[in-house]
């Protein structure tokens, strides 16, 4: 099982979206809110070119990610919390004898304090980051690294993400997705997921007659996508 992290795991998705605005406001560069909005869940590899024309590692970017880093620390971190029955779903897994990683487009430096906000940092220790891949999502790379140091075969494999990225990253990939609506997309903009639940907690009730129980006991999961 791999999980992406922001809006999957934690509400953090708006929180990401705000310290970008305000760091290019700092900068003295107007970026429109709905639009950064839309692209979290790329890495700022994809995101700043998007809304600004400026590349991550020019030197007019630089400064903006390194700020839009400690806006985020600083002033957004503290106010996160992870979603309903984050902790217990994950659990659920650990129980059922999943092995579980981490493919997230946050760096190294910001994903363990999200993954102690959502209360599950002693439960996934194989994490994989934007440090550790070329290009990030909808690029596959993020979740190619992850599915490499699970060594777990793509038949066997589901991933749980938020955002059209996650699920274009994961077909990519060669793996399903379930994809949730709690990051602030709704169903038809996650077309493609084998299945689609509003939270953690809504997956969690729905387990037993979700994919992840036919996974456990061995039965076929090459199944269409939801289209609900």
């Amino acid at each position: 099982m791999i999980f992406d992290v922001d809006g999957t795991l934690v509400d953090s998705n708006d929180a990401h979206a705000r310290a970008w605005v305000d760091a290019f406001a700092e900068h003295g560069i107007t970026v429109a809110y709905d639009q950064v909005r839309r692209a979290i869940g790329m890495g700022g590899d994809k995101l700043m070119p998007l809304v600004s024309g400026f590349e991550e590692d020019s030197a007019a970017g630089k400064p903006i990610v390194r700020r839009r880093k400690e806006i985020f620390k600083t002033v957004w971190l503290p106010r996160l919390h992870a979603f309903e029955d984050t902790r217990e779903l994950v659990q659920r897994l650990v129980r059922d004898g999943f092995n579980l990683a981490i493919a997230s487009s946050a760096s190294d430096e910001e994903l363990h304090p999200l993954l102690e906000v959502a209360r599950v940092a002693d439960l996934i220790p194989t994490r994989t980051s934007s440090d550790d891949a070329d290009r990030s999502k909808p690029d596959p790379d993020i979740v190619k690294a992850a599915l490499k140091r699970t060594r777990c075969p793509r038949e066997r494999t589901l991933m749980i993400g938020d955002t059209p990225y996650d699920v274009e990253a994961a077909l990519r990939a060669g793996i399903q997705i379930i994809a949730l609506t709690c990051g602030g997309w709704n169903r038809q903009d996650l077309g493609g997921a084998v299945e689609i639940y509003d939270n953690p907690a809504d997956l969690l009730r729905s387990y037993d007659r979700s994919i992840l129980s036919r996974l456990m006991r061995g039965e076929d999961t090459r199944v269409t996508p939801s289209t609900n």
